[in-house]
């Protein structure tokens, strides 16, 4: 068998060799890629973290609300390894967000205990029902998620203040 895939003999180290050089060129595109969306996340999260920090610190009532922007910003850059968790967050603000819209009802004002004159039973059971679903063991998973990728990825957290 001095023939393989019909080239001679002392031309299959050739072969292996340009196969391992164009393997190493895939992998070192692969890696960069990655890095780049990493590196695009991480500045991100530090060019966000003291607004984050402040919004979130205020205490209140909407503050969560009022992050929205930040966190859709961030989960648009995250890398594919937490955008899942993410979208979780993202969908569960949101779901709030839409819920007191309809309802008509501003977010920072907004009391379960004393809603507003005229809300309706509807509106206050599907705003309990978003509030449910942000308050959620998943939600809560997928946001400790992507504040520990912030720490072990970037080495910062998501918010100073």
């Amino acid at each position: 068998m001095l023939r393989h895939m019909g080239l001679p003999a002392h031309r299959r180290p050739v072969r292996h060799a340009a196969r391992a050089l164009v393997m190493v060129s895939v992998l070192a595109i692969v890696v960069t890629g990655c890095k780049d969306q990493q590196d695009k996340y991480c500045d991100a999260v530090k060019g966000h973290q003291q607004k984050l920090g402040e919004v979130l610190g205020d205490g209140s009532p909407d503050a969560l609300l009022t992050a929205l922007p930040i966190f859709r910003d961030l989960a648009d850059d995250s890398p594919d390894d937490i955008q899942d968790d993410w979208k979780t967050v993202v969908d569960a603000l949101e779901g709030l967000q839409d819920a007191l819209a309809h309802a008509g009802v501003d977010p920072a004002t907004y009391d379960r205990d004393r809603p507003p004159a005229g809300l309706s039973q509807t509106d206050k059971d599907a705003i309990d029902q978003a509030a449910a679903g942000l308050g959620s063991e998943t939600t809560n998973t997928a946001f400790n998620a992507v504040e520990q990728e912030a720490k072990d990825v970037c080495g910062t957290p998501l918010e100073v203040g």
